[in-house]
Formats: structure tokens, sequence, C-alpha cells
């Protein structure tokens, strides 16, 4: 058991950075991975998940519409950005009334754009693997019964700037602060979760949780813009170990201000899909994975989407 609490560790402390979402087309999945929401029992204090998304962002977008590549000019055309996280949470149940968690991803993202400089269009690239902002959620549990698997909280806590702003490419141009692996911002977050099985079918359960996420303190001439993430979804027992799982995700996002912010170009209304699956290898130890899928998509001004995403990881407790 030792062991593998170190091997643990030592990974989750090489996997923690952040991300966002952006007219550049930074983006993280808004899969929610909480423990109760995958339908994991938390019988034990300190659980371990590990996981990877892949966000590939080739669609530029105008509001709810798609355009091609300098369609709409701007100052530079965004063509692609491609992002891989790689997202660690701790989460320790300090009683059963209070869980803290420590989250983080390392940011590894490649990012196209052609810029426009008196009728030349010049093609510029970034490409980096960098730790970035880190986010302690606190939760006080206000109603909790194993018998009818309901669970009820609060969730509250802050972002803090820990990840880089000044990532540069191979010539020495600063990307843009909303591609950057941290915001610079110091963020307060809010939320309340729910979960509780269908009378009628114990094997099937429904959830439902809101987080808002606002800055409190910036750096530079950046603000991110504040965000609200609406999740619902199903979780079906097909088995002991096998559990079906589907979730309606929404995400509302304000824009960025600044003298470095792109307002024009940031934030917008997200609206995704995501079944997915939990397989339970050990009684302490699941897998599981998700394919996220769009159904509704409105930016401001244009943006880089993404088609579809994919998410995969590991839970282990101790």
């Amino acid at each position: 058991m030792r062991i593998r609490l170190l091997i643990f560790a030592v990974a989750c402390y090489g996997f923690m950075a952040t991300a966002g979402q952006a007219s550049c087309g930074t983006a993280s999945c808004s899969v929610n991975t909480d423990a109760e929401t995958l339908g994991v029992e938390r019988e034990k204090k300190l659980a371990i998940d590990l996981h990877y998304e892949f966000i590939g962002q080739n669609q530029l977008r105008a509001g709810s519409r798609k355009v091609a590549i300098g369609e709409i000019r701007r100052h530079h055309d965004e063509v692609r950005t491609i992002n891989r996280n790689f997202i660690a949470t701790l989460d320790y149940r300090l009683s059963p009334a209070w869980g803290v968690a420590l989250q983080a991803p390392l940011v590894s993202r490649t990012h196209d754009h052609n810029h426009n400089h008196h009728g030349a269009v010049i093609p510029e690239q970034w490409s980096f693997t960098e730790l970035g902002d880190t986010r302690v959620l606190g939760r006080y549990y206000f109603a909790e019964e194993k018998s009818t698997s309901l669970s009820a909280s609060f969730n509250f806590g802050v972002k803090l700037p820990s990840g880089s702003t000044d990532v540069t490419n191979a010539k020495g141009d600063r990307a843009e602060r909303s591609l950057q692996p941290g915001s610079g911002s110091t963020d307060v977050l809010f939320g309340a979760s729910y979960r509780r099985q269908f009378a009628a079918n114990p094997s099937i359960s429904w959830f439902a949780s809101a987080l808002w996420q606002k800055p409190v303190a910036t750096r530079g001439a950046y603000e991110p813009g504040a965000r609200l993430s609406l999740d619902m979804g199903l979780r079906h027992d097909v088995t002991e170990r096998l559990t079906a799982l589907l979730q309606l995700n929404s995400q509302w996002r304000r824009r960025d201000r600044g003298h470095e912010a792109e307002s024009e170009d940031s934030g917008g209304t997200f609206v995704n899909i995501s079944p997915g699956v939990r397989y339970a290898l050990t009684p302490d130890l699941d897998i599981y994975g998700f394919l996220q899928q769009p159904i509704y998509q409105h930016v401001n001004g244009v943006q880089l989407t993404a088609d579809w995403s994919a998410l995969a990881g590991m839970s282990q407790r101790f």
C-alpha cells in the first residue's frame, strides 16, 4: 500500500497545472470527474485521480456559425490549437462533513495562427508543456445517506496564479495571454452538488452540480472572464464492476477584459453531451473514460472550437 501511495504521489507532483477557454482555442474538458458523480463510494479518506484530456480545436466559429480561416479577417487568423492536459486531483476527507481537494493539470499545447502584416500572411506557432494554475476546493456535506446513495454539498475554494504567463515561441514572441498555461489571476469558486438514487431502481442515480468562478485579483492588463459551469447526468450500475455514465455539461463565460485581452473574441456559451464508462479493476482502483460531443456552441466574435474531445483516467483510494 505504501509503495502504491508513493507512486501516485510522485505522479501527481509531476502533473500539476490548469486550462481555460478563449479565442485561441485553449480549453479543458467540462466533464465532471468527482467521485460522487462517477458513482464511487468513499469508504477511505484519501483518493488520488489522474486523467488525460485531448481537445483538438481546428474549427473556427463566429457566433454559432462555422467559418473558414480568414473568412472574417483579424490581425491574426487562428488556425488550430491542440490541447493535451494531464490533470491530477488529490481529494482528502477530513471528517464525515468536510473534505478538501487539490487539483491542477500539466498543459501540453500547440497553437498555430497566421499573422496578417501589411498584406503578408506570416505563419506563427507556439508549442509548450508547462505547469499551470492550481486549484484548491473545499467541500461541506450538509446531507449524506449511504442507504439511498444521497449526497449534497457546498463547494468553495480558490484558483491560484501559479502558472506561467510569459511563454514564448522559438522566435521569442510571447504567446497571447489567453493562450498561456496560467491566467495570472486569483479566482474564487463557489458551487453546490447533489446526487441521489432513483427509488424505483437503486442501480440508477442522477446528479446535478454548479460552480461559479470569478477573478478577484489579476496580473498585468488581463482579466479572464468569469464563468459558470452547470452539470447534470445519470449513472447506471450495469454490473458490480461496470458503470455506464451520461453527462450534460454546460458552461457560460464572460468576455476577457484588459489591454492584453482579446475581448471581442472571447467568452461564449457551450453545451456538451458526454457518454462514458467506469470500470472497477479492484475495490479501490477504477478506470474511466468519456467522449464529449458539442451540441451547442455560441462564441463571441471569432474563436476556435472542437468537434469532439476525449478524456480517460484512473482513480485510486487509500
